[in-house]
C-alpha cells in the first residue's frame, strides 16, 4: 500500500504546483501597452486587428479596440483586407491568416505580433448593402432586416430571417450584379434560441430561378462559409431560408454574401 499511497502524494504534490503555475505564461497588462504601442506605430487605415486564441480576443480589444471599426469587428470575412495584423500568444493562430506568411514579426513580452499582407478580394456587390433593393416574401416570425448581431459567439453584420417552423422565407435580390463567385456565409443567430431549439436551419440559393447552392446552419455551425460560381452581368438572385421540422421555432437564420471577381 505503500507505493499508491506516495504517489498519489507525488500527483497532489505536482497538480498544487501546477496550479500555482497555471496562467503565469499569460501577458499581463504591461506586456499588452507595450505590443499596443508597437502596432499603434505602424497601423494603418484599412489594416485589420486579429487576436489569437479567439478567448483572448476581449483583451486585445480593450488594448486596441479603438482601432476596430463596428464593420471590422463584423465583417463577413477578411478578404477585403490588404494587411492584416496578428497579435498572439501560446503560438496561436487567427483563422483570418490561415495559410498567409508574415512579412514582419517580432515578440513583446511573450505576445507575438505578426503582419500579413495579402491582395485583397474585388467586391462586385454585397447583399447586405443591396438589402434595400431585396423583396422578402414567404412567412416569418419577425420583420426581416439587415442586423448586428451573434452568429457562433462572434458578431456579425448580416440578413436575419426568422421563418416560420417548417415554412420557408424569400429574400430576392433581382438584377445583382455578379462577379466571378459569389462567396458567403451563414449561420443561426441568438445563443439562446441555439441552446434551447436544436433544429437546424437552411439556405437555399437559386441564381435566375435555377439552384445554385443549399447549405445547412446548425447550431454548432458557427459562420459557415459557401462559395457559388457565377457568371459576370446581372442576375436575379433568390435565398430562400428554411426552419427545418415543425418544431424548429425561432431560428434566426443569418445570412451575408459578397459577388467578387
Amino acid at each position: 500500500m505503500a507505493l499508491p499511497a506516495l504517489a498519489l502524494v507525488v500527483i497532489a504534490t505536482w497538480e498544487m504546483c501546477a496550479t500555482g503555475r497555471y496562467g503565469d505564461d499569460v501577458p499581463g497588462d504591461e506586456a499588452w501597452r507595450k505590443a499596443a504601442a508597437v502596432v499603434r506605430a505602424e497601423f494603418a487605415p484599412g489594416d485589420l486587428l486579429v487576436f489569437a486564441p479567439a478567448w483572448n480576443d476581449p483583451v486585445g480589444r480593450m488594448h486596441l479596440g479603438d482601432l476596430m471599426s463596428l464593420d471590422d469587428a463584423a465583417r463577413m470575412d477578411a478578404a477585403r483586407y490588404p494587411r492584416i495584423w496578428q497579435l498572439s500568444i501560446r503560438g496561436a493562430g487567427a483563422a483570418e491568416t490561415a495559410g498567409l506568411k508574415p512579412v514582419w514579426h517580432t515578440d513583446v513580452d511573450g505576445i507575438a505580433i505578426a503582419r500579413f499582407e495579402q491582395t485583397p478580394v474585388t467586391v462586385v456587390s454585397s447583399v447586405v448593402g443591396e438589402f434595400a433593393k431585396a423583396s422578402v416574401s414567404g412567412p416569418t416570425q419577425k420583420r426581416t432586416s439587415v442586423v448586428l448581431t451573434e452568429v457562433g459567439f462572434t458578431p456579425r453584420r448580416c440578413v436575419q430571417v426568422v421563418p416560420q417552423a417548417g415554412k420557408s422565407a424569400s429574400v430576392r435580390f433581382p438584377r445583382l450584379k455578379l462577379g466571378q463567385i459569389l462567396v458567403g456565409y451563414v449561420g443561426l443567430a441568438d445563443i439562446f434560441t441555439r441552446r434551447d431549439v436544436r433544429d437546424p436551419g437552411l439556405l437555399q440559393i437559386k441564381i435566375d430561378g435555377e439552384p445554385s447552392a443549399v447549405i445547412e446552419a446548425g447550431v454548432d455551425d458557427g459562420w459557415r462559409r459557401f462559395t457559388v460560381p457565377t457568371v459576370p452581368g446581372e442576375h436575379d438572385v433568390e435565398f430562400i431560408a428554411t426552419a427545418v421540422g415543425p418544431k424548429a421555432r425561432d431560428r434566426h437564420l443569418c445570412f451575408a454574401a459578397e459577388a467578387r471577381q
